[in-house]
């Protein structure tokens, strides 16, 4: 009978699998690291570029939920440095504290009908919630469950749907959760064990697909397409085979070598550049010396910035890195980091 069960599971997750789109494909892995700490890498995966920016944002600034009707509002508690896409918001990005959030695809995620009674947090702008509000993964977490806030979607014109995502959290500890939306309720996993996230199907079906393969109680052999099933396994696989690094280089390269592994190709994009998307860029956050890395696979740069070297009270200016007008850019940069404003 439980054998009967096993293969039935299987069955499911094989069928939800299949149905899973590569399209909107992006990963993300987090590494505890005995000697250089805890780091998280994550791949955004587009159709095309996204006018990505780095910008550093102090304490104090007041948000909005960008809901139509009764929006959720608050007022930052921590800075943060985020990669923004067209200038709209973010979906990578970490804060003073060591906590980072990732937004990834994920095609099955259902946010429910729109109740007004509840502030709305729109999900252009959901990332800047979790950054400003909370220095862990705990706090995060338990603000998700309460209820005080309705996560909503938002229309894209480039790619014709529905933005819908499922978001990973990290905090210095090495803590870990999973937020997705099912029948207008949040489903969390939370457990430091969680450090993969790529797409479609749910996380509780990729770590049932997960158990086939070798190393993780099953017999097939690490698979090697695309697809955000295998893509999981390859990132699950690799993280887990990481050596204890003698420095944050070293950290830095391994991390963006396993990330390179799970990157969706350019030749993947020109087969189909409707329907597969290629890896456009790649950050790895050092969550504990709070140093944020931006790799653009266009070129071939790796760009950093130190957070805690900036001015992060309140009333100073949120700072920014053109990368697109200047996309040469290389090493620490820190310190060209301009007033957003314009002004000095």
């Amino acid at each position: 009978m439980k054998r009967k069960k096993f293969y039935t599971s299987l069955a499911l997750v094989s069928f939800s699998i299949s149905l899973s789109s590569a399209v909107f494909s992006c990963t993300r892995l987090l590494h505890v690291d005995p000697n250089q700490g805890i780091m998280v890498g994550r791949n955004m995966d587009w159709f095309e570029e996204m006018q990505t920016k780095l910008v550093v944002y102090p304490r104090g600034i007041t948000r909005s939920g960008s809901a139509d009707t009764n929006p959720l509002k608050w007022v930052s508690q921590y800075g943060s440095i985020v990669a923004t896409s067209y200038d709209l918001g973010t979906a990578d990005g970490m804060n003073e504290k060591g906590l980072a959030v990732h937004g990834l695809w994920l095609d099955s995620t259902d946010y429910g009908q729109r109740n007004e009674n509840i502030p709305g947090l729109s999900l252009m702008v959901s990332a800047f919630y979790y950054l400003d509000n909370f220095k862990t993964v705990d706090e995060a977490v338990h603000a998700t469950q309460s209820g005080t806030f309705q996560m909503l979607p938002f229309y894209h014109p480039g790619t014709g749907k529905w933005i819908k995502v499922h978001w990973a959290l990290e905090d210095a500890s090495g803590d870990s959760a999973i937020i997705e939306y099912t029948d207008g309720q949040p489903k969390i996993y939370h457990s430091n064990n969680y450090t993969v996230l790529t797409n479609d199907p749910t996380y509780d079906l990729q770590l049932e697909n997960l158990k086939q393969y070798r190393g993780f109680g099953g017999n097939k052999p690490i698979p090697g397409t695309n697809e955000a099933s295998d893509r999981f396994v390859r990132a699950a696989y690799h993280g887990n085979h990481l050596p204890a690094f003698s420095s944050t280089n070293e950290a830095v390269a391994g991390i963006l070598s396993v990330m390179q592994n799970v990157g969706a190709p350019f030749t993947l994009f020109r087969l189909d550049p409707t329907k597969i998307h290629r890896t456009i860029w790649r950050t790895i956050a050092d969550l504990t010396h709070h140093v944020y890395y931006f790799n653009s696979t266009s070129n071939f740069t790796v760009v950093y910035a130190q957070l805690d070297k900036f001015s992060l009270q309140p009333g100073s200016p949120v700072m920014k890195l053109d990368l697109v007008k200047h996309p040469k850019l290389s090493g620490d940069m820190t310190d060209k980091f301009e007033n957003a404003s314009g002004k000095q």
